[in-house]
């Protein structure tokens, strides 16, 4: 799990701009199953990312991948174990 510190707010310009493109990235390895959990705090202050990879390396080219790295303080945090309930996901039914 990362924890991404965000810097202070108001945001500039620049910060910004870039978050479309920080969304369509995180879609993108979601969809990858490359980032399992994405979460914001309400305040705006942290935002917290829960990975599926093999490596380290893997890890820090996919954080180096996220367009808003560069604005944040990145704190890594190794998982023993992962669970999650997920109650947007519908069941399959043949009915």
């Amino acid at each position: 799990m990362v924890v991404f510190t965000l810097p202070p707010q108001p945001f500039n310009d620049l910060f910004v701009s870039l978050i479309p493109e920080q969304r369509r990235v995180v879609n993108e390895l979601l969809q990858e199953g490359k980032i399992l959990n994405y979460a914001l705090s309400l305040e705006n202050s942290k935002l917290w990312v829960v990975f599926s990879v093999h490596s380290d390396t893997e890890l820090l080219e996919l954080i180096t991948s996220l367009p808003l790295t560069d604005f944040m303080l990145v704190h890594i945090n190794e998982l023993t174990f992962f669970q999650s309930a997920n109650p947007f996901v519908s069941s399959f039914s043949v009915n």
